[in-house]
């Protein structure tokens, strides 16, 4: 047999009193896709970070086709073979993707001769793994799936043949990653090995051939992915039986909460991004909002959560004409938002926990009068909400940069859940969020709605949408192409979403 293409040994790291590696053994064999899965916290990204230089172990060893090194900052890694596509893209946005393919390599104090042999090489691996991209293209102008293709494309271009992917769908339409998953097979065909790090059980299951799970730093179980099944990961992954499925009763919809009555918007360019979208939504009930990111859902959120004025139409919040208020008047009209995009719109990275809690309700009477902030009162409901929403760790003063996606987004969802809203909007809950934090924030909604709240979901996960809601409206190029009831086959709700059968057809 071969020598494994990467093989770490008693691996252990800490950073002051948080163990976040402990003991890590793991094989990842030459030309496989290898899933690392585990909860928000397991350890998985600080443990692909050492791997990639970025850490260095306080512990253990690392071997790369039988041979131990050193891997003292992500320059090693590299020329050791190893490339890494982050969970947050390291993209230059302003540059072209030419440019930013051969940032660092530039091949001498001439540009031109190097620009022109980066671009020949940059269409060989175009062609040689369906990465298709215009290397003219500005980055920041590009979709996030195609500048996840950046991030592949420079990995292999400075020779990748071990290709770690942190959390690669957390951001991609399913379509997007079913597209993403064809490059994976791909570059396995080819001979490539790919650590994939995931918390996504059904991707573990259709693209991975061997899974390794960790928990709280340790690396508890690996499989191989056909003698394994979703159950047995989810339980491996949190050290219960997880259910899987949601749990809920009929709903019992009462005063209409929500109402918007045929609102458009145009952008600053004049796109109509909504087209006279009209809906109610009722106390105790949730109704989500179907379709494939961009046809307006993130657009219709901002509307009704007061970030952009209705070009036309009215918005009615518990029967007051809420039309162009700003997120400050909702919020005291008891509307909450979490938003989809949680480093963009829901969190200031560079803050710490405690004053993200705060954001958008430092002039709440619980925190303190006028400027003065009461730092015990917010100290005790920043650790309140770490504790009722298992934030890992449950540290007040960490900054949310350095909180893995999934306890951000913990944070994020504590924040407007615990002030008790009458209206939810909710985008993209469960996005990189673990199996098990899914289920409790699964749980959390359905309990709101119990209690009487109207919430408004959106989600790329057609499953949660069915899963979540008591109806379900479909949305396609800026308009709600129809209702329909969450229990509709899918493949008559993914015609909707693409144009076809409801309203449009």
């Amino acid at each position: 047999m071969s020598q494994p293409a990467i093989e770490l040994v008693g691996v252990d790291k800490s950073f002051g009193p948080v163990h976040a590696n402990r003991d890590i053994h793991l094989k990842v064999e030459k030309g496989t896709i290898h899933g690392i899965i585990g909860e928000n916290g397991a350890g998985k990204s600080t443990l692909m970070s050492i791997l990639y230089g970025f850490y260095q172990a306080d512990r253990g060893r690392i071997l790369v086709n039988g041979r131990e090194v050193k891997i003292r900052d992500s320059q090693a890694a590299i020329g050791l073979g190893i490339g890494m596509v982050h969970q947050h893209f390291m993209l230059v946005e302003p540059f072209t993707v030419l440019e930013n393919v051969m940032l660092g390599v530039e091949g001498g104090a001439l540009l031109g001769p190097g620009r022109r042999a980066a671009r020949a090489e940059l269409r060989r691996l175009e062609e040689e793994y369906d990465l298709r991209v215009d290397p003219d293209a500005v980055v920041g102008e590009l979709p996030v799936g195609l500048q996840q293709r950046v991030e592949i494309l420079k990995a292999l271009y400075r020779g990748a043949e071990v290709l770690i992917l942190d959390e690669p769908t957390g951001v991609l339409t399913p379509e997007e990653a079913d597209h993403l998953f064809r490059i994976l097979a791909r570059l396995r065909a080819e001979g490539k090995t790919i650590l994939l790090i995931t918390h996504k059980l059904r991707e573990i299951m259709a693209i991975t051939d061997t899974v390794s799970v960790m928990r709280q730093g340790e690396m508890v179980a690996s499989r191989r992915t056909a003698e394994t099944g979703v159950e047995e990961l989810a339980e491996l992954m949190v050290g219960r039986r997880v259910l899987l499925r949601v749990e809920k009763g009929a709903a019992a919809p009462g005063v209409v909460r929500l109402a918007v009555e045929g609102v458009s918007l145009k952008d600053a360019q004049g796109v109509t991004r909504l087209d006279d979208v009209s809906l109610e939504v009722r106390a105790g009930e949730i109704v989500g909002i179907a379709g494939v990111s961009g046809n307006g859902q993130s657009e219709l959120l901002e509307v009704l959560s007061g970030i952009r004025a209705p070009s036309e139409g009215r918005v009615l919040l518990a029967g007051a004409d809420a039309t162009g208020r700003d997120p400050a008047w909702m919020r005291s009209h008891r509307l909450a938002h979490v938003p989809e995009d949680r480093h963009r719109a829901g969190l200031v990275t560079k803050f710490q926990a405690r004053e993200n809690v705060m954001l958008g309700y430092q002039r709440a009477p619980d925190y303190g009068e006028g400027a003065l902030i009461d730092r015990a009162a917010l100290l005790e409901a920043t650790r309140r909400h770490m504790e009722d929403f298992d934030v890992r760790p449950p540290d007040p003063f960490l900054k949310a940069a350095n909180f893995s996606g999934g306890n951000q987004q913990k944070i994020v969802l504590a924040r407007e859940i615990e002030r008790d809203p009458d209206v939810l909007l909710v985008g993209q809950p469960t996005r990189g969020v673990d199996v098990g934090a899914i289920e409790a924030i699964h749980r959390r909604l359905i309990a709101l709605r119990d209690a009487g709240k109207a919430i408004l979901l959106v989600s790329v996960e057609l499953d949660e949408i069915r899963a979540l809601s008591d109806r379900v409206l479909v949305m396609c190029g800026g308009v709600i192409v129809g209702e329909v009831s969450p229990d509709a086959p899918e493949g008559e709700i993914g015609l909707m979403m693409s144009g076809v059968g409801g309203d449009a057809a």
